[in-house]
């Protein structure tokens, strides 16, 4: 014997969408079992038109379930399309998150050399223009030339005192050497007068 729990699950898998098929499928087996048995006439052609009728509702049912398998065959067609469609679009969605990733970044590069750009203009607008720069690189270059030729004069000029210190050096140690060969002749010469003096007193 089967227990109740099986009963009901074979009748679930008889019934397939609960339409009752597996009744109308016992109703034709009873209305067979009937027109076999049916003494009259009269009997059995009811019996053959109630199957007919029976036949007509399974054959519609399952019109029915044809029906609902081809839509629903359909509906998974349709979901499978709305299902790529949406793989589609997230992609699509990625490959738009990614462009708009590197335009941020070729956002940020543009804002920092702008920024770089920026903070070096307001550097060359604190220093002259190269017009300016130039003027004033030759205003230098004659300063220099005219100082060059002033360290030439005064170089010059050095080198002629030096000259003339080593002369008047010259000068001086000639006359010191002439002033000590007088000092000495005229040492020399008190020196005889004395002895001459001695001598005359004798």
């Amino acid at each position: 014997s089967f227990s109740s729990d099986e009963v009901i699950r074979k009748r679930l898998l008889i019934d397939g969408d609960g339409a009752g098929d597996d009744r109308r499928i016992n109703l034709l087996v009873k209305s067979f079992i009937k027109w076999c048995n049916s003494g009259s006439q009269e009997e059995g052609y009811f019996q053959y038109q109630r199957m007919l009728s029976t036949l007509s509702q399974c054959e519609f049912s399952m019109g029915k379930t044809l029906l609902v398998y081809d839509m629903n065959l359909r509906e998974m067609e349709n979901y499978e399309k709305i299902y790529k469609d949406i793989e589609n679009s997230i992609a699509a969605a990625h490959e738009k998150i990614s462009e708009c990733k590197k335009q941020i970044l070729q956002a940020k590069r543009i804002r920092k050399n702008r920024q770089e750009y920026d903070a070096l203009a307001k550097v060359i607008q604190h220093h002259p223009d190269r017009h300016e720069t130039l003027k004033q690189l030759e205003a230098l270059g004659k300063e220099l030339q005219h100082l060059s030729h002033i360290k030439e004069n005064v170089e010059d000029k050095l080198e002629l005192r030096r000259k003339q210190f080593h002369v008047l050096l010259s000068t001086i140690h000639e006359l010191q050497q002439t002033l000590e060969n007088d000092e000495k002749l005229s040492e020399a010469e008190e020196s005889q007068e004395t002895q001459m003096e001695a001598e005359t007193k004798q």
